[in-house]
């Protein structure tokens, strides 16, 4: 399905300038994930594609791995802005290879991070408390409900990596002879609720959580360190591995997010705009941040991006060239 972002009016003047661009820059078809921070920076490239450099900018709905193969296979859609390129390894090398694909700027500067969490308020009040294992000596800070005199460590549905990895650490870590039980919270909405309740009544809570999410950008929290050094034949043999029964203790790693262009595209494409998808990119604080604000106003993915260009222009504006961010400004 695709859809096509409406038209922002221009200010009078500006009409000669956009339709050369657009003349020049043509169709851009841009894949938007179906979660939410990759709807918003899909919406962000066609507004900024659109009325910065004039560029046919539409929006289709995909996933990872068929949009991702789609555009090796039959070099559409032109972008995906927030490739997950570890979950496709073999189809990133395969498109690269080929001279099919290729690799923009980092869609997330500091990656996609899993791991255990504490809330900052716990974290601030035990300043030594920094890695899994300090958080396992004190199972009177992370209290489980139903049975207080245990710790708990909260465990995301059944059927996520995150929930495998975290029942392999639990063991891993000897956390069920430290006194604490593993929490099945039976569905995103129950971890999510958790930590919710957590906060609101600033109790403990440790568990498996991710960003970037709308929830961090709500509820501060702190990543646990691992207290190891990662090892990656570990990783894949044991620690993500269910059938192992041994999982030995071991760092969660980081998930590469890139935007990511066909090279067809990328060689059609003005040299301002392939610059630009060169460029391009921000944090986890500000994509949490930014996807609260539009889970607290049921924002859809074009008013998350209006909102962000007119809300962080410190940002945005060192990505475009000076001519495409007063076009940008006029068209807000």
């Amino acid at each position: 399905m695709k859809k096509h972002v409406s038209t922002l009016a221009l200010t009078v003047g500006l009409s000669f300038g956009a339709s050369a661009a657009f003349a020049e820059c043509g169709e851009v078809s841009i894949v938007a994930m179906n979660w939410q921070s990759a709807e918003v920076l899909a919406a962000l490239d066609a507004l900024i594609l659109k009325e910065g450099y004039g560029c046919d900018a539409s929006i289709i709905s995909g996933d990872t791995v068929p949009s991702i193969t789609s555009m090796v296979e039959t070099g559409k859609p032109d972008v995906a802005p927030e490739g997950w390129v570890d979950l496709v390894p073999e189809v990133i090398s395969r498109g690269m290879a080929e001279g099919r694909l290729v690799k923009g700027a980092l869609a997330l500067a500091d990656g996609a991070v899993q791991g255990w969490w504490i809330p900052k308020y716990i974290a601030d009040a035990n300043p030594d408390i920094k890695t899994i294992d300090d958080a396992l000596a004190r199972p009177d800070l992370f209290p489980d409900a139903e049975d207080p005199s245990k710790g708990a460590v909260h465990n995301g549905p059944q059927g996520w990596g995150g929930t495998l990895v975290t029942g392999q650490f639990y063991v891993a870590y000897d956390a069920e002879a430290k006194g604490f039980k593993l929490i099945d919270t039976g569905s995103a909405a129950g971890l999510d609720g958790s930590i919710a309740r957590a906060y609101e009544n600033k109790q403990g809570w440790m568990g498996y959580y991710w960003s970037p999410t709308a929830l961090l950008g709500k509820y501060e929290m702190v990543k646990l360190d691992h207290g190891a050094e990662f090892n990656a034949e570990a990783w894949t043999s044991c620690n993500s591995n269910a059938e192992c029964a041994d999982p030995q203790k071991n760092d969660w790693p980081g998930d590469t997010v890139q935007t990511v262009m066909t090279s067809a595209f990328a060689e059609r494409a003005p040299a301002e705009v392939k610059a630009y998808f060169d460029t391009r990119s921000w944090s986890n604080a500000t994509v949490n941040s930014l996807m609260a604000w539009m889970t607290d106003n049921q924002a859809t993915g074009e008013d998350g991006a209006r909102y962000f260009l007119e809300n962080n222009p410190e940002i945005w504006t060192p990505w475009v060239t000076p001519e495409a961010a007063e076009k940008i400004k006029a068209a807000l």
